[in-house]
């Protein structure tokens, strides 16, 4: 056997080591307590005990190599718990806002591209509906038919607030419950229609380019949502509720709308086509970032 052919063989078998493992971990998700996992870890997480909450933010930083320097409040032990750290502020400058249609978050540019028959892309193979993804209103996702979308997934290291990617009038907000899948590539491989089964929250702004929606997307130990305008908004009940607001709130480009206790995925549903730039799938983008045009 000559060398390339070795090391075409030897490939192959990695890869099909990689997908057995990812089929695997995606598979043995099915019958966990996801709920409660998760509330577990939240009350974990919002622990303000020194002994407790020190050594572990301590930890997280030097596992996911999180880059304090960026921090408002650099020193790891000044934040009254580990939600506090992992929600914490940037420095102001630490996220310039570009021109056009920015990034929400920080994090990886896993999919983007056109609304086609009403569907989105998740993964090679896997795609999921517009409307099951808003929560199964019909007339709600008649609006973004032939629009575009983009996905940005959040990873432990990224900052973990989300801000607007233009500026918007929030019309209303949708508590979609649903399982708690952990969102990563090995799931959005393996678990069909992943985005609309997890646990979600809605929002619908209106802007200048027509409805936008901003769909924040829960995951296994994603303790809670909270948004700048009503809180923690998850968990709720077990079934839909939609919510509006009394006084139009509306949010400027840049603007932080919510953040993420512990991690996961955002979903951009746009009613017309955006011209997103050349950005290759899986690329890093920082919030702020201009991702394209309306």
């Amino acid at each position: 056997m000559n060398g390339a052919t070795a090391t075409t063989h030897r490939l192959r078998s990695e890869d099909n080591t990689v997908t057995f493992s990812q089929k695997a971990f995606s598979l043995l998700q099915y019958p966990l307590p996801h709920h409660a996992l998760s509330r577990l870890t939240g009350r974990f997480a919002q622990c303000d005990n020194l002994w407790v909450k020190d050594p572990l933010i301590k930890a997280f930083i030097k596992r996911f190599k999180v880059d304090m320097s960026q921090a408002l409040e650099p020193d790891p032990t000044a934040y009254a718990t580990f939600n506090d750290f992992f929600t914490r502020a940037l420095k102001a400058d630490a996220r310039p806002l570009g021109d056009g249609l920015l990034s929400p978050a920080d994090g990886t540019l896993s999919q983007y591209g056109r609304l086609t028959a009403g569907q989105l892309v998740q993964a090679k193979g896997h795609t999921f509906s517009a409307q099951t993804l808003l929560g199964g209103d019909s007339a709600l996702a008649e609006e973004f038919m032939g629009g575009s979308f983009a996905t940005v997934y959040l990873s432990p290291s990224d900052y973990h607030r989300v801000h607007m990617p233009v500026t918007g009038t929030l019309r209303e907000m949708i508590y979609v419950p649903g399982r708690l899948f952990s969102v990563n590539q090995a799931t959005a491989n393996y678990v069909p229609g992943l985005f609309a089964r997890n646990e979600r929250l809605v929002c619908i702004f209106d802007t200048e380019n027509g409805p936008m929606a901003m769909v924040l997307v829960g995951a296994m130990i994603v303790a809670a949502i909270e948004t700048v305008w009503s809180g923690q908004v998850t968990p709720l009940s077990g079934h839909p509720q939609r919510m509006q607001f009394g006084q139009p709130i509306v949010l400027e480009k840049g603007a932080e709308m919510g953040r993420f206790k512990l991690g996961s995925t955002v979903v951009m549903c746009f009613a017309k086509p955006i011209n997103f730039d050349n950005n290759p799938l899986g690329a890093k983008v920082e919030m702020g970032q201009r991702l394209g045009s309306p």
